[in-house]
């Protein structure tokens, strides 16, 4: 969620400012930074190991985040970004895929973790308050509502104004979006560290309903804090990230809530929460989780088999790269009881971390720049592939999660690397600087 290009001085003093005021490191603000353009050594001619370059897509510079929709035989991916949406055909070669069709919204802000309906071929796609030169305090969020059912042709079937914008997300079947975050606007209440989740009706795509009441309340030991992401496991669990760690909520069903102590029905209005919890400080010294992936059912192998685990990334951005974010693996033992809900400063609860993992000082890494962040990830079996921003693409083998392992690395020169997909047998990077890149893992 980071914006890479350089911002102006007035932006640094008043975001240094408010860090002395409010005795914050910069890795507590779960905010934008501003600094930056993806930093690099001078000269730096990159780094790539057990990974093949098959494809690049330099038209889609200012690529954030990508998804895939298949009409029938036909094989379609479509990347956000601040230009909006451009789509592509991978049917014939997906190492080389086909420019097809574009929905021009330039000035939106960054359009992280973009997501799809993939039986109605919807895209939901985030308006933050600092799109079209707005700001936190007082921009206006929401979300759009793409019809993408001719991928040639992608026209807004609506839009709806949400308190909050920087993701949205599907839960119960894209039935519902999760929209949260920014910084809190000037008109929500003083005491809220972030934006919290709105909920949004899209059963009727073209008049979207914004339920008024926010939920995930509290997430921050007892705070109401910036809710970043939400990614929906297979079991249909939604794991919401952000300020305060990882909780899980079921949003349809018949289950037992833990909190309240009683079985009843769980709905996207009002969830039944599941597991999850703060991290541990010494895994995420930061306490904000970026995103999260929650494999269902038990660890195969490994240190840790027949467990419970949930994988989160920590975003930080501090001076040098040792203590910037990491990848965090907790197990969620001990959480089914709702003790994340209750969690206090006086009285906190934390999830076990097992594993961690940061491209600090790691082979293939630049060692001069300092953007070295985690961001977000994609897992597939026991391989996990990951962006660093300026530090590149990262592939981990996490059989014995409590030892991930790097076993190769896609580092160029220039990268700004923000989200990985695995995609029929290739991986599709979403980088701010060069587009798209598409890799073949060797290694």
């Amino acid at each position: 969620m980071r914006r890479l290009w350089v911002r102006s001085v007035l932006a640094l003093v008043t975001v240094a400012a408010t860090l002395v005021a409010t005795g914050l490191p910069a890795a507590a603000c779960g905010d934008d930074k501003p600094a930056v353009a993806a930093k690099h050594s001078a000269g730096d001619p990159g780094s790539v190991k057990g990974v093949r370059t098959v494809g690049a897509l330099p038209d889609a510079q200012g690529a954030i985040s990508a998804n895939f929709l298949s009409y029938g035989r036909r094989d379609v991916m479509v990347v956000s970004g601040e230009f909006g949406l451009k789509v592509y055909d991978l049917t014939r070669d997906p190492a080389r895929p086909r420019a097809i069709g574009e929905l021009s919204l330039p000035g939106l802000w960054e359009t992280e973790d973009t997501e799809v309906d993939a039986q109605r071929k919807l895209v939901f796609l985030s308006r933050d308050p600092r799109a079209f030169e707005g700001n936190t305090h007082t921009g206006e969020s929401g979300v759009y509502v793409v019809d993408v059912s001719k991928p040639e042709a992608p026209a807004i079937l609506s839009y709806v104004r949400v308190p909050a914008g920087h993701t949205t997300s599907c839960v119960d079947g894209c039935r519902f979006l999760w929209t949260g975050g920014p910084a809190k606007a000037d008109d929500q209440p003083a005491d809220w560290g972030g934006r919290p989740i709105w909920v949004t009706d899209v059963r009727d795509p073209r008049h979207p309903k914004v339920h008024p009441d926010p939920i995930d309340l509290a997430r921050n030991d007892g705070k109401t804090d910036y809710v970043h992401d939400v990614q929906v496991d297979t079991a249909g669990v939604a794991w919401v990230s952000g300020a305060g760690g990882v909780r899980g909520y079921w949003t349809s069903g018949v289950h037992r809530d833990p909190v309240e102590g009683r079985i009843r029905r769980a709905s996207a209005l009002d969830p039944v929460p599941y597991a999850g919890g703060g991290v541990d400080e010494t895994a995420a010294p930061s306490k904000f989780l970026h995103n999260s992936f929650h494999p269902v059912g038990p660890v195969a192998d490994g240190a840790w088999r027949g467990h419970d685990l949930v994988y989160a990334t920590e975003e930080s951005f501090l001076d040098g790269c040792a203590g910037d974010g990491v990848l965090t693996i907790s197990a969620l033992d001990g959480s089914y009881h709702g003790e994340g809900w209750r969690s206090s400063p006086e009285d906190p609860f934390r999830l076990r971390s097992i594993g961690t993992w940061t491209v600090a000082g790691q082979e293939g890494s630049d060692p001069v720049s300092d953007d070295c962040s985690a961001h977000y990830f994609d897992l597939r079996g026991h391989v996990l592939v990951q962006s660093f921003y300026a530090q590149g693409t990262r592939f981990l083998d996490v059989s014995d999660p409590t030892n991930p392992r790097q076993i190769a690395w896609f580092r160029p020169a220039d990268a700004s690397s923000w989200a990985p997909y695995w995609h029929d047998g290739y991986v599709y990077v979403a980088d701010n600087a060069r587009g798209v890149d598409i890799l073949k893992l060797t290694a």
